[in-house]
């Protein structure tokens, strides 16, 4: 990815978080297969390893699986992203760009066979993703019988961290008042994207104003 040094977030803690509030990823190798690419929901266990474990499974049906065990893997957490007019800036003499928040994972897959340690990872996540609810969903709900079942029809995967890299292209290169219009004009926005970019944006210029 092309991190130019003012759009770089090279805290662990804060590639860790775009990771979590972002964990419908995208899974990409290329291997014998040729270049692949699945959408996929993952979790990150930040204490595993020094920069943390990403955790999903895939269906087994899914010939991915087959090339995550031989090549480098490549998962890609797409942030809050949009379109910035000229039109919000002090002086609209600019051209239109694309403010966006982007973190790259890199690693190796384990691949998990074995029941219990999927079961585990399939409950896991159910509760990661039911943890809002007021009654929470869980395996617990389900037949052994249809568990099996669904165990047998996937392949679990666990991606170490070795390398990471991420991107916040906030407008930081532009003035402070240029960087005030494109915060108001996307927190007035009927789009929940512009608005959640809206916000990436405020928190940035808090600490520089801090």
């Amino acid at each position: 990815m092309y991190v130019p040094p003012a759009f770089a977030i090279t805290d662990q803690a804060a590639l860790q978080a775009v990771m979590a509030a972002n964990s419908f990823a995208t899974v990409v190798s290329a291997g014998k297969q040729g270049l692949m690419a699945t959408q996929v929901p993952v979790l990150i266990d930040p204490a595993r390893g020094p920069r943390g474990t990403i955790v999903l499974h895939l269906a087994r049906a899914n010939p991915h699986w087959q090339d995550l065990q031989e090549v480098e893997a490549m998962v890609l957490f797409q942030g809050p992203h949009a379109y910035v007019s000229p039109r919000w800036y002090a002086n609209d003499a600019a051209v239109p760009t694309w403010n966006y928040v982007a973190v790259h994972a890199y690693g190796r897959a384990r691949l998990i066979f074995d029941r219990t340690e999927l079961r585990t990872l399939v409950a896991r996540l159910a509760a990661h993703h039911e943890s809002g609810a007021a009654r929470p969903w869980s395996l617990d709900r389900v037949p052994e019988t249809q568990i099996n079942g669904l165990l047998k029809a996937i392949v679990g995967l666990e991606i170490p961290i070795d390398r990471i890299e991420g991107k916040a292209k906030l407008s930081q290169n532009r003035k402070a008042e240029d960087r005030r219009g494109v915060i108001d004009a996307l927190a007035a926005s009927a789009d929940a994207g512009d608005r959640a970019l809206a916000g990436a944006m405020a928190r940035l210029e808090s600490k520089v104003e801090a």
